[in-house]
């Protein structure tokens, strides 16, 4: 009788059902090719919740941890990714609301946006004016800029830094939309919001960046 063949090892790009089968299997060069995939992505989406790449990476830990214990469970209902990156909000949250005891409540006030608006009024033209509501002072192109200093560490730094100074669900939002890549509807189901409210958090989110921005490539 013939030995019993070693599962095949999942290739580098394998479809996800062919992933989880391996995973569910035991596959140790399953969860290899698993990591490789998502790692940055957990902890860039980890980031968007605590205050500190260290906290961070305990979450991103933590979530792998939950990967592991909860694959065989995993039935398919949605993609492979959004399940993971479900498990990192909801490690993330919980870590999040733990550090949250030692934040004085007065850091918290803006916790889910502010109410002002998302660009300065004084950009527009007045109702006075005959084109009111439309621009008076233009977002500036950056087509004409070397893409190496739109490129460069330091202005990808800045925007790091201006990412994790918006409020909360902002910073949420944005991550999931700008870097993780998740469509509206996938970011709606996950954080338990309409899409209205996503639209008008996102373009928050999107305008404050983009302020910060101009205003440090003016400099």
């Amino acid at each position: 009788m013939e030995p019993p063949r070693a599962a095949p090892v999942p290739a580098a790009g394998a479809a996800d059902g062919e992933l989880v089968q391996s995973l569910q299997a035991g596959d140790e060069a399953a969860f290899t090719e698993l990591v490789s995939r998502y790692q940055a992505l957990m902890l860039s989406i980890a980031s968007a919740y605590v205050p500190s790449q260290a906290v961070a990476e305990e979450v991103v830990q933590e979530a792998w941890l939950g990967v592991l214990n909860g694959i065989e469970r995993f039935e398919g209902r949605s993609s492979l990714k959004t399940w993971l990156l479900r498990i990192v909000i909801n490690r993330a949250r919980h870590r999040r609301d733990q550090e949250r005891r030692t934040i004085p409540f007065s850091d918290l006030r803006t916790a889910n946006g502010e109410a002002g608006p998302a660009v300065d009024p004084a950009r527009f033209r007045t109702r006075t004016d005959p084109w009111p509501g439309h621009w008076l002072v233009a977002p500036e192109s950056w087509s004409g800029m070397p893409e190496a200093q739109l490129l460069s560490r330091e202005l990808l730094q800045h925007v790091r830094t201006a990412m994790e100074s918006l409020p909360r669900l902002q910073r949420e939002v944005i991550t999931l939309r700008d870097v993780a890549g998740w469509s509206a509807a996938e970011v709606c189901d996950a954080l338990a919001i309409t899409d209205v409210n996503q639209r008008v958090v996102l373009h928050r989110a999107r305008s404050r960046l983009r302020v910060t921005i101009e205003a440090y490539l003016r400099q």
